[in-house]
């Protein structure tokens, strides 16, 4: 396994777009996330992303064939529901840096892609310069919840390890279809911040 990770801004994301749609289709069908999603959202989501100034897409490749990407770009260019928590709880959202969505085919997962993701993302941030936070988020379900794998490892101690903790009171909605709903429903996205 000859994998390859780089980091790739401005125009340069496009070329990987197509394939970063594909991966957030794929892997966020699975738990916890269940998303249902559609090939138009994604294009429409990700020209967007692709548009944020200071943007970064961390991409993964094993030979020619892309296997994970991460994302990330300064809060301010964000949609307004990520935002509007830290606003509320005193924070200035143009020196928070966000990583968005990691995601990694589990055929290469346990290789140490998910901490070059959080390290070429941190970077960007460094090299856009005046960010006092990184911060990303993870969507809350019960532990309960008929879809949960049994055998379901949870993130945590990898994020804390990265320097990341969850970020009290600090919580926003997004909607979107589960893969075992009819009609969209509203998430909890915890927060989780780590100071740069």
């Amino acid at each position: 396994m000859a994998i390859t990770v780089t980091s790739l801004t401005g125009d340069d994301i496009s070329s990987v777009l197509p394939d970063l749609a594909r991966l957030r289709m794929v892997v966020f069908r699975d738990w916890p996330y269940l998303y249902d999603g559609t090939l138009e959202y994604e294009e429409e989501y990700l020209a967007k992303f692709a548009k944020a100034k200071g943007a970064v897409c961390v991409v993964a490749r094993d030979g020619d064939l892309v296997v994970g990407a991460s994302t990330g770009a300064p809060m301010i260019e964000h949609a307004d529901e990520f935002g509007e928590p830290f606003r509320k709880a005193g924070y200035d959202i143009t020196k928070i840096f966000y990583c968005g969505e990691s995601v990694l085919l589990k055929s290469h997962r346990g290789h140490g892609l998910g901490v070059a993701f959080f390290e070429h993302r941190e970077a960007q941030a460094h090299r856009l310069g005046g960010f006092t936070h990184s911060t990303f988020c993870r969507v809350v379900r019960p532990d309960d919840h008929p879809l949960k794998p049994k055998d379901y490892v949870p993130l945590d101690s990898f994020w804390r390890k990265r320097g990341y903790a969850p970020a009290p009171g600090i919580v926003a909605t997004y909607k979107w279809l589960d893969i075992d709903q009819s009609e969209e429903t509203v998430h909890e996205m915890q927060f989780w911040m780590k100071a740069l």
